[in-house]
C-alpha cells in the first residue's frame, strides 16, 4: 500500500499549545459545546466505548458511496471498505448521508467521526484536516462527448466551461486549465450536462467514469485527457484525530497485507486500485 506521511506530532503540540495560549474554557464554555447529535471529541478511545464508529458520506457518488436503484441498502467502494476497518476495529459503523458540499463542514461540526468518500489528499486539505493513509490511488480525466475535437488536453480547456462540485479538487484542477465552472452536486449531474452539450467537460476521477460506462451507456462519450500525476484518496477526520487515525491505519494495513482492500477493489474496478 502507498505511505503517506502525515504531519508530525510537532504540529500537533504547537497546535495544542497555541489553543492553552489563546485560553482556557469554562465549564459553562463545555456546556454550550455539548450539542445533542453531535461528536465533539472522536478521539479512538471514545469510538470504542461507544462501539460505533460514525461515517459522513454523500450516498449519491457511485461507486464509491450510493443506493441501488436510488432506494436500497447504501453501498459502494468506500462504504464496504470502512466497513471493513470498523469489523477489524471491532466497533459498529452508522452512516450519516451529507450532500457534499456540505460534508466537510458537518465534519468540523462533529456531526460524525470520519468521512469515507473518495477524499483527496491536498494541501489545502492537510492544513485542516487528519488523513490516514490512501486506500485508492487514480487519475484524473476530462471527459467530453465522442464527437468533441477541440478539447484533448487540460491546456486546450482554457475558455471552456466544465461542470463541477465546487468543494471538489477537479474544480480546483479546471480552474487552473483556465476552463469556466458550471456548479453541480455531483458527477450524475456534470455527466448528464456534458451528454445534453450544456456543458464542453468535466473533470473527474477515472475510477468513476470507468463505473459509469460499465453500467450505462457511454458510446457518446470520452476521455480526452488524463493527469499524469496520480492523486491518493484516504478517510477524512477532523484536525487533531490522530488517535484515531493510527488505529484505522493499523486496520487498512491489516486488510491490505490479508487481500481483502484488494478483493473490494476488484469486485467494484476489476483491477486493484489500493496501490
Amino acid at each position: 500500500m502507498t505511505r503517506f506521511v502525515r504531519k508530525s506530532s510537532l504540529t500537533v503540540a504547537t497546535a495544542a499549545l497555541a489553543l492553552a495560549v489563546t485560553g482556557c474554557s469554562t465549564a459553562a464554555d463545555d456546556d454550550a459545546a455539548t450539542v445533542e447529535g453531535t461528536r465533539e471529541d472522536s478521539s479512538w478511545s471514545d469510538v470504542q466505548e461507544a462501539g460505533v464508529l460514525v461515517v459522513g458520506t454523500e450516498g449519491t457518488y457511485r461507486p464509491f458511496s450510493f443506493h441501488e436503484e436510488g432506494s436500497g441498502d447504501l453501498v459502494g467502494y468506500d462504504v464496504e471498505v470502512i466497513e471493513a476497518v470498523a469489523e477489524e476495529l471491532g466497533v459498529d459503523v452508522e452512516f450519516e448521508e451529507t450532500q457534499w458540499d456540505a460534508i466537510f463542514a458537518g465534519l468540523e461540526a462533529g456531526r460524525f467521526d470520519v468521512i469515507a468518500n473518495q477524499v483527496s489528499i491536498t494541501p489545502e486539505r492537510e492544513e485542516a484536516y487528519t488523513f490516514t493513509e490512501p486506500y485508492t490511488v487514480s487519475n484524473g480525466v476530462v471527459v467530453v462527448r465522442a464527437d468533441e475535437d477541440s478539447i484533448d488536453s487540460f491546456e486546450s480547456l482554457d475558455g471552456k466551461v466544465t461542470a463541477q462540485s465546487l468543494t471538489s479538487n477537479w474544480k480546483a484542477l479546471a480552474e487552473e486549465s483556465g476552463a469556466r465552472i458550471e456548479a453541480v452536486e455531483g458527477w450524475a449531474q456534470a455527466v448528464a450536462l456534458v451528454e445534453q452539450e450544456r456543458v464542453d467537460a468535466t473533470i473527474n476521477d477515472k475510477l468513476t467514469f470507468l463505473d459509469y460506462a460499465k453500467n450505462n451507456d457511454a458510446s457518446g462519450l470520452k476521455v480526452a485527457a488524463e493527469t499524469d500525476e496520480q492523486s491518493y484518496s484516504a478517510f477524512a477526520l477532523a484536525q487533531g484525530r490522530d488517535e484515531l487515525a493510527r488505529a484505522i491505519d493499523e486496520a487498512l494495513a491489516t486488510l491490505a497485507e490479508n487481500g481483502t482492500l484488494a478483493e473490494i477493489s476488484e469486485k467494484h474496478f476489476g483491477a486493484d486500485v489500493t496501490r
